[in-house]
This record gives structure tokens, sequence and C-alpha cells, in this order.
């Protein structure tokens, strides 16, 4: 629990503090904590099986495992969402082009490559943190 509040201090510190992370592609960035993101939440993800490879999400895309989408219940369609493993501290960016997950107990369905990514392939969920800009 230390380490997540820890983690989430962190994330939400002063404006003119700013971290660097490594992005879905593998290029650092930065981004400038409070003035990148308006909106932060924390709950668990799981991801896509294999079964839903090729089939059409909410958006129309056709779902691979290989690009780094996520589905979202309410979050606009093409929403960036920066996906955080609290324990770990890898990121990656994913785009909301699906519904879901329909189970209450999940925040997010990550793509394969994005549960890679972060550390939570194999254990089927993992804690994370949300962070995105809503437009205006």
């Amino acid at each position: 629990m230390f380490a997540f509040v820890f983690f989430l201090a962190t994330l939400v510190g002063s404006p003119a503090k700013s971290t660097t992370r490594i992005d879905s592609i593998g290029a650092e960035s930065k981004i400038i904590n409070n003035e990148s993101y308006s909106k932060f939440r924390t709950g668990k993800a799981t991801y896509y099986a294999s079964y839903f490879e090729g089939r059409r999400t909410t958006s129309g895309e056709h779902y691979r495992h290989k690009k780094f989408t996520a589905a979202h219940r309410t979050l606009p369609l093409g929403t960036i969402v920066t996906v955080t493993n609290p324990y770990n501290g890898k990121s990656v960016d994913v785009k909301i082009n699906d519904r879901g997950p329909y189970n209450r107990r999940f925040l997010i369905d990550l793509s394969q490559s994005a549960a890679r990514e972060i550390g939570i392939y194999g254990r089927g969920v993992g804690d994370v943190t949300i962070a995105y800009q809503l437009p205006n």
C-alpha cells in the first residue's frame, strides 16, 4: 500500500516536476505532471483473449493483439490513456477503441501487447492507474 501511495504522490506531484518514462514504441518522453492529464483512476485491468483477434471493436476497427489499444466503458472512443502498473512503474499509452469490460470489477481491458508492456500478461489481471485528458 505504501508503494502505491508513494507512486501516486510522485505522479500527481507539483506542476513543475516531470517524470521520464518509456512509451509504447520505446522512446523516452517527458510528462509534465498535472498539466498533461486531468483525470486519474485506479483499479484492476485485464486483457483480451486470443479468441478476439480480428473481430470488430465498437469503433469499427479490427482487434489486433499487437496494437496498443484498450476497452473502457465510458471514455470517448479515440481517447489516449496512459496505463501504469504501480508495482513496477511500467507505463503504456493505449487508444480506447472498444467498450468494456462488462465485469464491474475491472476498470479497463488491454490488448495483449499492452498487457505485456506493463507486466500483467500471464497473470490475467493486475492493478493499474490510468491517466487521461478529456477533450474540452
